[in-house]
């Protein structure tokens, strides 16, 4: 695909649409979120983390979406995924319940900019793979889950309010989003509180922004009342 999609147009759509390269499987509703999300961090120096690599075609389109000053890494528990490194790509092998692996994994790379957990979509792997990478995310980063309809799904750990559930999970840090206003002793504020800027929930995608929050403050403005 040569030049840019058209004005209006979603840039990471257009590319699926017309990619006869490696294989991509998305729902096509999530190309609005990632473009909603994630345009402002394209032409930037930035480190992306994708759970799940598949035929890797999806690494190849964040690669082209962000540019050439992005690096884009790869995470997948077949090892043949290792065949699919090029310029700006890397690979790396390993099991994302795995809470050594992830850790090492950290340390490895270092701080990132977005992380997308489109990998096992197990309630374990994506639990798991929060708590051990939401901690690298920088300043101002994006985390994305994908494809949280199977917390529905009884064979991947899920299941309606099944407390094990990653939509359970996400609910708790929607509480924990509002510890300041706790008069619960069950709530109060956490790291969390104090980390996650926004999250927002779409059809099977959940996208948490990570950022400093100060304690809230209000005020009145003013002079003229009833």
């Amino acid at each position: 695909m040569t030049g840019g999609p058209p004005v209006g147009e979603n840039p990471l759509e257009a590319y699926f649409l017309a990619n006869e390269g490696r294989l991509i499987h998305k729902w096509m509703h999530y190309f609005d979120i990632y473009q909603r999300h994630l345009e402002r961090f394209r032409c930037r120096p930035i480190t992306v983390v994708e759970l799940g690599v598949f035929h890797g075609g999806s690494l190849q389109m964040w690669k082209r979406y962000f540019g050439p000053d992005a690096r884009i890494i790869g995470v997948d528990v077949n090892p043949a995924c290792a065949t699919l490194e090029e310029d700006q790509i890397e690979i790396v092998i390993g099991d994302q319940a795995d809470r050594r692996f992830l850790r090492e994994l950290r340390r490895r790379i270092g701080p990132v900019d977005v992380v997308i957990d489109d990998g096992g979509h197990r309630m374990d792997q994506q639990v798991a793979t929060f708590e051990e990478l939401f901690p690298a995310l920088v300043d101002g980063g994006v985390y994305l889950v994908e494809d949280l309809h199977t917390s529905y799904w009884e064979e991947y750990g899920g299941g309606y309010r099944s407390p094990g559930s990653f939509i359970e999970y996400a609910k708790d840090l929607v509480d924990q989003l509002h510890g300041w206003h706790s008069r619960s002793e069950a709530l109060t504020v956490t790291e969390r509180t104090r980390q996650i800027r926004g999250m927002h929930f779409y059809d099977s995608v959940l996208v948490l922004d990570k950022e400093s929050v100060p304690e809230p403050e209000v005020r009145k403005t003013g002079h003229e009342s009833f």
